[in-house]
């Protein structure tokens, strides 16, 4: 299963991504392989030499048997050292864009990225708009050529 942050590319300029481990409980795990969890407003931080995921919504799983469990706290980032190096030098955001399960662990995909501004956001809007403009005409211009033979 295959979490995405649906509005990471679009509320960021997305320069560099990679692939990090995640530390997470068991019941998070089976929670995640069911499908449930959300990225959105969730970010990356480097403290004390370590990065964290905080904000990252992944419920309890429903057959668990825990009591007190908070589907909010903060989840550590498996990265090498001369990584966490060049991400605290950064002055961009971390923003986990997808969460997916390889080799039976899962992975975070984060990347390093800057703000856009609300006029980067409508340029990108009309950039999607035209493309699937042009996309329909060609369609359309197929379909009527299949037509006439």
């Amino acid at each position: 299963m295959k979490l995405y942050n649906k509005k990471a590319r679009f509320n960021y300029f997305i320069s560099d991504s990679f692939e990090t481990g995640i530390v997470l409980f068991g019941h998070e795990v089976k929670s995640l392989r069911s499908g449930h969890g959300d990225l959105s407003d969730s970010f990356a931080r480097v403290q004390n030499g370590e990065v964290y995921l905080k904000n990252v919504f992944i419920p309890a799983y429903q057959n668990a048997s825990i009591k007190e469990y908070d589907p909010k706290r903060e989840r550590k980032l498996l990265l090498h050292r001369d990584q966490i190096r060049k991400l605290a030098g950064s002055t961009d955001h971390l923003i986990p864009l997808s969460i997916y399960e390889k080799n039976n662990m899962f992975k975070v995909e984060l990347g390093l990225g800057s703000s856009k501004k609300q006029f980067d956001k409508r340029k990108t809007i009309k950039a999607r708009d035209e493309k699937r403009k042009i996309e329909q005409d060609l369609r359309g211009m197929k379909d009527n050529d299949s037509r006439r033979e």
